[in-house]
This record gives C-alpha cells, structure tokens and sequence, in this order.
C-alpha cells in the first residue's frame, strides 16, 4: 500500500481472494528479517511478560500470531476468511495455536477468556467499533489489556479511525490507556510512511 491507496483491510475486500497475495506486503508477512523483528520487538513490549493466552482477533495468515507463540504465549487465532485461517493453521503448526472462522466482532471462543485481545487494523471496520470494543473487553480476564494496532489511511478520501477517537470510546472501560505512535518507524511498514499509524495498549476495569 501506498500513501492515498485504501489498506488492504478494506471492508471491501474478498478476503478469500486475497489470501494468497496478503503476505506481500511487508507488514502483513513478516518475510524481511528487520521488518519481522520490529514487529517481534514492539509485540513483546505490548503482551505480558510472562506467558498468557493470547486471542488474535483478524489473525489473517498468523503472522503476528506466530511472533506471539514464538514468545512462549498460547494462541487463538480468529478470522472470517477460511483461506486466511488455512494458511494461519499452516504457519503455527506444531505451536500451541488454534485457529478459528468466525466474525471479529463476535470471536467464536464460547465461555474462554484471554489474558490479551490482539486487534490490528480491524476495529475501523466496525459498524458499531463502541459495542465491539465491549465486547472485546468482556472476552478479558480481570487484568487483561487490549491491544489495538490502527491507523488512518490516505490523503484524498482517509479511512481509518484516528487515535483520539480510539481513546475516547475506550474511555469509558478503561482508566489505563497508553497510545504509541508507529508512523515514525520505517522498519515495521518496509518503508516510511507519512499517515497516523499507532498502538494502543488499554487494561478496561472488569465489569464496566
């Protein structure tokens, strides 16, 4: 993706189809060592330090998935596309993953609850982002976090949610939110990039 172009996760998009193309791009496949270990880096920062049960909600084809459980944490992958959650399963195998289809605004995890829900450049495809990230929440044990990568897109016609208004609906569940500013560091992107792209790492008090 380019400056002005829409991400490749559009709400548009036939993610079926762009399954096999999605590792392409340097963020999404991790394939170029610097790239994949900015990411690896900024993940350990943002998850636990000892391990945990990690729910990666909009998995795609694991890559942020497999950084986790090659950090010693136990893995649930949730994504709509059964040909992203193919290659997922293909990636983690042998590593305490599981993945799983289903609609990231609803994870199908039943009764589980997670230590962390990993969301990147999901919730700005939310119809109603407020509710799910309630829901997100409630899938937390007490002391859980959220971790939400994001970002706006484009100069000409941006799409995205900006992290000020990620901030403000977290607002109300949370008394504990840190916004890390991610446009700056070329390495996790292969390229320098000029938009508003960030992570938010919030703890919601239980029960809000």
């Amino acid at each position: 993706m380019t400056n002005g172009e829409q991400p490749l996760s559009s709400p548009y998009t036939d993610w079926d189809a762009a399954a096999p193309a999605f590792d392409d791009e340097p963020d999404h496949g991790l394939r170029d060592p610097e790239v994949r270990q900015a990411w690896a880096d900024r993940l350990r920062s943002w998850l636990p330090a000892r391990p945990g049960d990690v729910l990666d909600v909009g998995c795609g084809t694991g890559s942020l998935s497999l950084l986790a459980a090659e950090q010693g944490h136990r893995v649930t992958g949730v994504d709509l596309s059964p040909a992203m959650v193919e290659r997922a399963r293909a990636k983690l195998a042998g590593r305490d993953a599981v993945f799983l289809v289903g609609d990231a605004a609803a994870p199908p995890v039943g009764e589980d609850r997670f230590d962390v829900v990993l969301v990147r450049h999901v919730l700005w495809t939310q119809a109603d982002p407020a509710r799910v990230l309630r829901h997100w929440a409630g899938l937390l044990r007490p002391g859980g976090r959220l971790v939400l990568v994001e970002g706006v897109w484009g100069t000409v016609s941006p799409v995205g949610i900006p992290a000020d208004r990620l901030t403000g609906l977290l607002a109300p569940l949370t008394g504990d939110a840190r916004v890390e500013q991610l446009s700056g560091d070329a390495r996790l992107w292969g390229r320098t990039v000029t938009d508003e792209r960030y992570a938010v790492v919030a703890v919601p008090v239980p029960g809000v």
